[in-house]
């Protein structure tokens, strides 16, 4: 109950989370995002690409809190959001670093790169490119279009890609990424 105040209170007054999403918070948002555990469970390290809100990275730390070596790193380019990213990880002591950066400038290697609701594929792969090379998988929540952004994405990038159903939204869909290449043209 203390993480829903907590995101209630500073979500709400920073306007990081829809106030028609609220009422349905724990299946929308944490058990969406806490879903990713069960199909990476030995995943240490994990960075959360355009972690906005905190899904679902702050969700991930906070399931892996007590878990030796679980780190996740909250990359968030917007100030404003960073310092909503900071109190949260500070209030509740979370195993978690901030990055105030764009996903594409960091060097960090990591188990998982995930994202929700960040950008269609055909970006988000340029975002994660740092993170593939460094051997990263990704594991992204997707809604019903993924189909079509996967398909697009193939104009500029050569990947593989396996979409499983989201186990808390019978539209949504869970996506395995590897061997993410920039395809080259002419």
């Amino acid at each position: 109950a203390g993480t829903r105040r907590l995101y209630l209170d500073l979500g709400g007054r920073m306007n990081l989370v829809g106030p028609k999403t609220l009422p349905e918070f724990w299946n929308r948002h944490a058990w969406d995002s806490a879903q990713l555990l069960k199909f990476v469970p030995d995943a240490r390290t994990w960075a959360d690409l355009g972690a906005g809100a905190g899904f679902p990275g702050l969700v991930l730390a906070v399931l892996g809190k007590e878990r030796p070596g679980v780190h996740v790193h909250l990359v968030e380019s917007m100030a404003k959001r960073c310092r909503f990213l900071a109190e949260v990880v500070g209030e509740l002591d979370l195993p978690a670093t901030i990055h105030n950066d764009r996903a594409e400038n960091l060097n960090l290697a990591v188990d998982i790169v995930t994202a929700r609701a960040c950008a269609p594929f055909a970006r988000l792969f340029g975002y994660a490119q740092p993170f593939f090379q460094k051997g990263a998988t990704g594991l992204f929540l997707k809604g019903q279009d993924v189909a079509s952004e996967l398909e697009e994405a193939t104009t500029y990038w050569k990947f593989k890609a396996e979409t499983v159903p989201s186990l808390s939204d019978p539209r949504g869909r869970l996506v395995w990424v590897r061997s993410v290449q920039r395809v080259r043209h002419g």
